[in-house]
């Protein structure tokens, strides 16, 4: 992935720190929602790099309504912003009411935040929708400085969007993570390689994949990376890739036998 340039790390180093301090006299003041959109708008300009009157705006309409913010740039909507007051917990409701707009309108990404929790999500246009959580942190205790912190940062910058580090970052979530490591641990092609080095090591101790694969699952893993949601996506995922390159292999093996067919005919 891009890494973020010198100038982005010195200004997300400079302007988190200044609006750490913001929130937390904002959190003390208890701050209603109207008053936390006005520092989370702050926040997009100062922090993430976004023209204040130019590129955030507050008059995005859903279905006769408004949402909070948006980010919009060439006229094409980047992010929608739902925000709740700074003192509210986010709840499944708040996130509901965020991925719904999303939905209606076709915007892909979503944020959801009350300025100190922020939680980014992708939505998924199937059927029925669906989404990913990409990532989530709380601002008073983000660190710029550190790599994990700096990437999330920088994926919500503008400078982000055009060096297209929102997509990179969230096709490594898809990947790098304990459901899509628990789902390619499950998968026969990995199974069978676990089979074959036991079969080395214990000089061709008979074992199959299904007892292998059960141990994993009862004895190794937790069940929430076999049996939640976010576990049978990550094993439907892993299955779908590993079964495109069996296809490809046995179209390689077939193209290959047909080019050495042709040849011995024309040795004929």
């Amino acid at each position: 992935m891009a890494k973020a340039p010198k100038k982005v790390i010195e200004r997300l180093t400079k302007s988190v720190s200044k609006y750490q301090k913001i929130l937390r006299m904002a959190k003390d003041r208890d701050v209603n929602e109207s008053d936390t959109v006005a520092i989370i708008t702050d926040v997009l300009a100062d922090v993430f790099g976004y023209d204040k009157y130019m590129e955030i705006t507050s008059e995005f309409a859903i279905r006769n309504t408004y949402c909070d913010l948006a980010i919009k740039i060439d006229k094409k909507v980047q992010f929608l912003i739902e925000v709740k007051a700074i003192g509210i917990k986010l709840k499944d409701p708040h996130l509901k009411q965020a991925i719904d707009y999303g939905a209606n309108k076709g915007i892909e990404w979503v944020i959801l935040t009350n300025g100190i929790e922020w939680q980014v999500y992708r939505i998924k246009f199937e059927q029925p929708i669906n989404y990913d959580l990409v990532c989530s942190f709380d601002f008073l205790e983000i660190n710029p400085r550190k790599d994990k912190d700096q990437e999330a940062l920088f994926m919500l910058s503008k400078e982000g969007l055009s060096k297209e580090f929102r997509d990179d970052y969230y096709q490594r979530v898809q990947s790098v993570n304990r459901f899509t490591i628990s789902g390619i641990m499950l998968n026969e092609v990995v199974l069978n390689a676990i089979r074959k080095e036991l079969r080395r090591m214990t000089d061709g101790l008979k074992v199959d994949a299904a007892e292998i694969g059960q141990i994993i699952k009862e004895e190794i893993l937790k069940r929430e990376l076999i049996e939640s949601e976010e576990a049978k996506a990550a094993i439907s995922r892993v299955n779908r890739f590993y079964k495109k390159q069996s296809k490809a292999a046995k179209k390689k093996v077939s193209k290959v036998s047909e080019v050495k067919a042709k040849k011995g005919q024309g040795v004929n």
